[in-house]
């Protein structure tokens, strides 16, 4: 069942927001694990051998990063199943943004969950052949996916930002942020300005935070509602002046036929 303006709240926003906590929550989770194991090193030997020395950390990061990529996904499903959606409100890139940004988010977790379990013990990485091919190309997805996923994420920020601010309410003070959050992301393929990148990493947190806080509380759904009964009330209006004009117009040339004392079909 569709719901509407007129039916709220509505059940897809309540569950597209829970979906951004838990993905806001698993993304911490995420990191943490990463962090804990220490693996960003220089060296592929040096990687995998902090990851074999920390298999549990990797590995629980991984996970809540594949969980952290579904969730995001089905959030993003069910962002473009909300009426803000099919009354054209909101920008139709952001869910589908979102939903690339999961998906590849997912992956890099996969990945990362295959790299815990697979990566050689500390005392054999160091061996020239100790890191297979496979598990190199394996890695470099990882990163890859996990970037892409990111810059996404980004996208969908900036997307998200011109629409925040046209619809106002506290939503417009989120605007600005999301625009500059969403630029900043793009640096995470710049390896010198990894301070940035971890910046914008919790701002990304924070801003899924708010915007899944806000969709469960039914607040951005009021926001948008009154946005629409606003166009509406101006459409009514629009429509009421065109026809008060033609009305008017309409008894002017009555009055003038009057005058005449003649009708059009009196030739």
């Amino acid at each position: 069942m569709e719901t509407s303006i007129d039916s709220l709240p509505d059940p897809a926003a309540r569950r597209a927001g829970w979906l951004l906590l838990l993905t806001a929550a698993a993304t911490v989770a995420a990191v943490a694990g990463r962090v804990a194991a220490g693996a960003d090193l220089p060296t592929l030997a040096e990687s995998f051998a902090a990851i074999g020395a920390a298999r549990v950390s990797y590995g629980i990061g991984g996970a809540a990063r594949l969980l952290s990529g579904i969730t995001l996904a089905v959030a993003a499903r069910y962002l473009l199943r909300t009426w803000i959606m099919r009354e054209r409100l909101g920008t139709r890139a952001v869910p589908f943004l979102l939903a690339g940004s999961g998906l590849l988010t997912g992956l890099s977790g996969a990945c990362a969950v295959v790299l815990a379990l697979v990566a050689p013990a500390p005392s054999e990485a160091a061996a020239p052949d100790a890191v297979a091919p496979a598990l190199a190309v394996l890695d470099t997805l990882h990163g890859i996916a996990g970037r892409a996923g990111f810059s996404l994420a980004g996208l969908a920020l900036i997307a998200a930002a011109h629409r925040l601010w046209r619809v106002g309410g506290v939503l417009r003070f989120i605007a600005p942020g999301s625009a500059v959050v969403g630029v900043a992301m793009q640096l995470v393929w710049i390896h010198a300005v990894i301070v940035v990148h971890r910046v914008s990493g919790a701002a990304f947190v924070v801003w899924l935070t708010l915007i899944g806080f806000m969709l469960v509380s039914g607040r951005v759904e009021r926001i948008f509602a009154s946005l629409l009964r606003r166009k509406r009330a101006e459409e009514i209006a629009r429509r009421y002046r065109k026809e008060y004009a033609r009305g008017v117009a309409a008894t002017d040339e009555l009055r003038g036929w009057a005058d005449r004392g003649s009708w059009p079909e009196d030739g």
